[in-house]
């Protein structure tokens, strides 16, 4: 330090919130200081520069705190030096003459604004007054956050005037109570309670509540702002509803913006910062100290939708007050008791000091406060401050390297719709409240559910295959190693076992067991049950008997088919139907092979599909044939090369099989049942069409080597499904079949195989991360809700609902 060592009065230890804010202020490496806090009021009348300057150095004599500089280097923990003595740091300017005299004064103020501090060499505040002409000055003083918080402002402002008026006699002013009395307060209290009540009330807390990265920069930049201030009516009732439940208005602002964080960031337990003022009551005279002891602590707030907003608040308030005690604990303390090295990265302010700048101008006969305009920046990305009034000001400072603008936007308006929510109807759910405005609820809902129409013809699917059938009797329909069968042959066989079904009970609303190995034989058996007016259930035979058994058990059904070799591993008591028994198989051949005709509506079952459930259990989900229907008219539609080789490589229990299966056949395509292994030999029909054009496969497939079937992979088409889709893994498989378009599907069972696809066109680059989804297709629409069922705002996580034509049924 500069100051002589003959100068020191007194070597300090620091408070928990000073040791945070030097160290984040000594590692901070850019070109502006996080803590440099400003304050400019503008007088009017002639100012006596002597006196004002004589005014601070009595203020700098007064305050002890005025006069701290920081020592650290080489020290296990650092110290506060004060300096019994230091010289006004001042400056005066003159902006009078200049073209635009309040451009030429901003453009000092802002570049004072932005001076750093030294933090070894006192004093850490420094004095500006410039001349503006006309009678009008400006008055700036400055200072590192470090010594004093904006309470103490208040303080040292009507000092400072009373001085300038006393021509810096301080006799008339009472004794200054030092701040190292609440050091002494402060090293009293009990941490280790502290530690248990800090833990108890964060307990439970998995994760940091983050608006931007994690781990994010502490850069120093000027933030930007959005302002918004709520009518003088709501602002009323806000008032008269915190008196009413017996909480503070700026409980009610806390838990408006614990609201817009969990409809912001997707989560129903969420922890932000707020600033409190620090001041132990128990401490006489503490109202009139100067010094830091404002501090920042966290607001934990946990949201049920079905809480009423009047419930939110007082819950709150109440939770609140039981750590009014411990205040006094830092944050980064608090933050370790807590398990994690950081719990959130936006804060409130809420500015209630005690500054009237009217009550100031008795203090001249000659000058007049015309205005009072504090300034200062924060490492937070987020921060809102909010300013008590006749109407409640809600001012959104933000990094704009790190929040955009809209989002910025959209916090404002989310916390005026909540706010003003609390006033009309308290004892509304919280989960009701609209945090939308019209027009992006109506991008959200509508505009981007606006995907198109894609013409679907009339009549069912089997009427669709059936026309096919008419156009291309004679083209291969169906594709199984030596086995082939054309349009016609499969129509035939389908519409004679259909006839056999019939005759067995089968028609609308039947489930129909199928437990057969890939062969010619499945697809048949699959539009044989369409044709009978059924519903087929398929078994993979490779299942483990266990499920098997599960599944035909809970679907069942009215009858299943099979092949001899795989019937001994059906449970017992089913109705059977053998494909292979010599009596089924005369019975098919003695039946008529023209079309059969069931009047099956749209909403009958069409198919059943067991997956895992969310209970570990198989669930079934029944799909209407309209459902079916919807999605492969689409799918015929987008992916062109389904009218040529079509591979399928997975189990038909799986509804990923159903694109690749049923679209060829609606659009004179050629199915190819492969097996997924290493050597398999393509069959003529598949090498004669030009080989394979299209495949659906899971994206865990592309990591496989092998490829679907012998190393055969599309030329035209890969569409992936049932799981996420990695970019890497993606471009890793797209280095070796460049010339591919990749579809990217998504969507679950129940709503009927996809709902969503995203194309990647051959040349076309992929991010590192997910793959995305896409688009909704013409017949479904998505929605991402919060969990109040309500739509969530852009970028904003949450559960997606689907709608739509492919809702399966009882959803």
């Amino acid at each position: 330090m500069s100051t002589q060592r003959r100068n020191i009065a007194d070597i300090l230890p620091l408070s928990p919130l000073q040791e945070g804010m030097l160290f984040h202020s000594i590692r901070d490496e850019g070109p502006t200081d996080l803590y440099v806090r400003q304050l400019a009021f503008d007088l009017d009348g002639e100012v006596d520069r002597d006196r004002l300057h004589a005014a601070a150095e009595a203020l700098l004599r007064r305050h002890a705190n005025l006069r701290v500089g920081f020592r650290h280097e080489g020290l296990a923990q650092p110290v506060q030096v004060v300096a019994r003595s230091v010289t006004v740091p001042w400056r005066d300017e003159d902006v009078s003459g200049a073209d635009d005299v309040e451009a030429a004064a901003a453009e000092l103020v802002e570049a004072d604004r932005w001076a750093r501090f030294d933090l070894r060499r006192p004093p850490l505040v420094r004095f500006t007054l410039i001349r503006l002409g006309g009678g009008r000055s400006r008055f700036l003083m400055t200072h590192h956050h470090i010594l004093w918080d904006g309470w103490s402002s208040s303080v040292l402002l009507r000092e400072l005037l009373w001085l300038y008026r006393e021509g810096g006699d301080d006799r008339g002013l009472p004794q200054v109570r030092p701040f190292k009395d609440y050091l002494g307060w402060l090293a009293d209290r009990d941490r280790d309670e502290s530690r248990r009540v800090w833990r108890d009330a964060l307990a439970g807390v998995e994760s940091p509540t983050l608006v931007g990265p994690a781990g994010g920069s502490h850069t120093a930049v000027v933030p930007e702002s959005v302002t918004v201030t709520l009518d003088a009516d709501t602002t009323r009732e806000l008032g008269r509803c915190a008196r009413e439940w017996g909480v503070t208005l700026n409980t009610v602002v806390q838990a408006a913006w614990g609201l817009m964080l969990s409809w912001t960031t997707g989560r129903t337990d969420v922890v932000f910062g707020a600033t409190v003022s620090g001041r132990p009551a128990e401490l006489a005279g503490v109202e009139s100290m100067v010094g830091l002891f404002i501090n920042t602590l966290p607001v934990r707030v946990s949201v049920d939708p079905a809480e009423s907003l009047k419930d939110l608040v007082t819950r709150l308030q109440r939770e609140q007050a039981q750590l009014a005690d411990h205040h006094y604990a830092g944050l980064a303390d608090v933050q370790r008791w807590a398990g994690h090295g950081e719990l959130f990265d936006t804060v409130t302010v809420f500015e209630n000091y005690p500054f009237d700048a009217e009550s100031l101008e008795s203090l001249f006969d000659d000058v007049r406060v015309a205005g009072v305009e504090a300034q200062s920046a924060t490492h937070y990305p987020v921060y809102l401050l909010a300013i008590p009034g006749a109407e409640l000001t809600l001012c959104v400072k933000y990094q704009p390297h790190v929040i955009d603008p809209e989002d910025a936007h959209r916090y404002t308006d989310a916390l005026q719709r909540i706010l003003t929510a609390i006033t009309r109807a308290p004892d509304g759910p919280v989960g009701r409240v609209d945090l939308l405005g019209a027009d992006e609820r109506k991008r959200i809902t509508q505009g981007w559910n606006d995907t198109g129409v894609v013409p679907v013809g009339p009549g069912s699917l089997v009427d669709w295959f059936v026309r096919q059938v008419g156009e291309t009797p004679d083209a291969v329909a169906v594709v199984c190693g030596d086995a082939e069968v054309s349009y016609a042959e499969l129509n035939a066989r389908a519409n004679r076992l259909a006839r056999v079904l019939v005759e067995r009970g089968v028609g609308a609303e039947s489930f129909v067991g199928v437990v057969l190995p890939r062969s010619v034989e499945l697809v048949v058996a699959l539009l044989a049950v369409w044709k009978a007016g059924g519903a087929y259930v398929p078994v993979d035979p490779e299942y483990p008997a266990e499920r098997i058994g599960y599944v035909l058990g809970d679907a069942a059904p009215a009858v299943t088919v099979t092949t001899r070799a795989l019937a001994g591993v059906l449970p017992a008591g089913l109705s059977v139907l053998v494909l292979d028994d010599a009596g089924t198989v005369e019975a098919c051949a003695r039946r008529d092979s023209s079309d059969v005709v069931v009047g099956v509506p749209g909403a009958g079952a069409a198919y059943v599909i067991y997956t895992s459930g969310s209970t570990g259990r198989p669930k079934g989900v029944v799909v209407s044939r309209s459902s079916v229907a919807a999605y492969v008219g689409y799918a015929a539609g987008a992916y062109a090369d389904m009218a040529g080789v079509s591979l399928v490589g997975t189990s038909v229990a799986f509804d990923l099989t159903v694109t690749g299966l049923f679209t060829p056949l609606v659009c004179g395509g050629c199915v190819w049942l492969a097996e997924w292994a290493s050597e398999v030999r393509v069959p003529a029909a598949v090498v004669a069409a030009g080989g394979v054009s299209i495949a659906k496969v899971t994206p865990s497939h592309l990591s496989l080597g092998s490829g679907p079937a012998g190393g055969v992979w599309p030329s035209g088409t890969l569409v992936t499904g049932g799981e996420a889709l990695r970019g890497p893994v993606l471009e890793r498989w797209r280095a070796e079949h460049p010339g591919v378009r990749v579809v990217n599907a998504y969507g679950p069972t129940e709503g009927t195989v996809n709902c969503c696809d995203f194309v990647v066109e051959a040349g076309e680059a992929v991010g590192s991360g997910a793959v995305p989804i896409g688009r909704p297709f013409p017949h479904a629409r998505v929605y991402v809700l919060d969990a109040g069922l309500r739509p969530v705002a852009p970028g904003v996580a949450g559960e997606l609902y689907i709608a739509g034509a492919g809702v399966a049924r009882g959803y």
